[in-house]
């Protein structure tokens, strides 16, 4: 019964987040058996992201030497971290969702993003819950799965923007750039440990990243070609 109900706790909030994302697609919405797709895709990258965050552990071992630790936990958080979790949810955007015919309007771009993140999430979510238990399930209920969507957000609406303009492949990797700083951002701040109160600066992080992607939404939802004002006036 437990075991239940902390996966229950741990699979809640990014399906819940992937179903809020979808009806906020008011204008043409994405076939669902994509976005299914596209958010057990997201959840499989999960296992190439912990092999390689292993593997660069091992390579590149830290050793803690108390004021010293800051930038070793920076080199952590923006490449042993963020960079490998946010290219593995990268490949399945560009490389599957990306190339889809359905993919037809800058909104599709943060859409199948944020789907992929959400599975992403929720697996990472569901392993963290059984570690941790409950009041881990609660803590990243509100901070780790949000965060999450931020970062697929972000990187949804850049890309969003490269399939409908010329200089698509700089916004592409512009998109890859703003996930994983702002991942690696509220990562670094979760990882102090001579500054524990630093550890606040990752709700900060969350707050701006909550706010960019509301207006990233917002300026794609406008810019859709399918959006009731357009099509009168076509």
């Amino acid at each position: 019964m437990i075991f239940l109900i902390l996966l229950s706790l741990a699979i809640a909030p990014g399906v819940a987040i992937a179903i809020y994302i979808h009806w906020k697609d008011t204008h043409d919405r994405e076939p669902v058996h994509l976005l299914v797709k596209c958010f057990f895709l997201g959840a499989l990258m999960v296992l190439p992201a912990i092999v390689i965050e292993i593997s660069l552990a091992k390579i590149f071992p830290m050793h803690e030497t108390s004021r010293g630790m800051m930038l070793p936990e920076l080199w952590r958080a923006l490449i042993g971290v963020a960079l490998v979790e946010e290219i593995c949810k990268f490949a399945v955007l560009r490389w599957y969702a990306y190339p889809k015919p359905q993919f037809n309007e800058p909104y599709d771009g943060i859409t199948y993003s944020v789907m992929i993140a959400m599975g992403f999430a929720t697996l990472e979510n569901i392993m963290y819950v059984q570690m941790g238990g409950f009041t881990v399930g609660i803590l990243r209920m509100f901070l780790a799965v949000p965060a999450h969507a931020t970062f697929g957000i972000l990187m949804g609406y850049f890309l969003g923007l490269a399939k409908f303009r010329h200089q698509g492949r700089a916004l592409v990797l512009l998109g890859l750039f703003v996930a994983t700083g702002f991942h690696g951002a509220y990562d670094w701040f979760l990882f102090q440990k001579v500054y524990p109160l630093l550890a606040l600066g990752a709700v900060a992080s969350l707050v701006v990243g909550v706010l960019l992607s509301r207006r990233d939404m917002h300026l794609h939802e406008a810019a859709s070609p399918f959006h009731p004002d357009r099509v009168k006036g076509a």
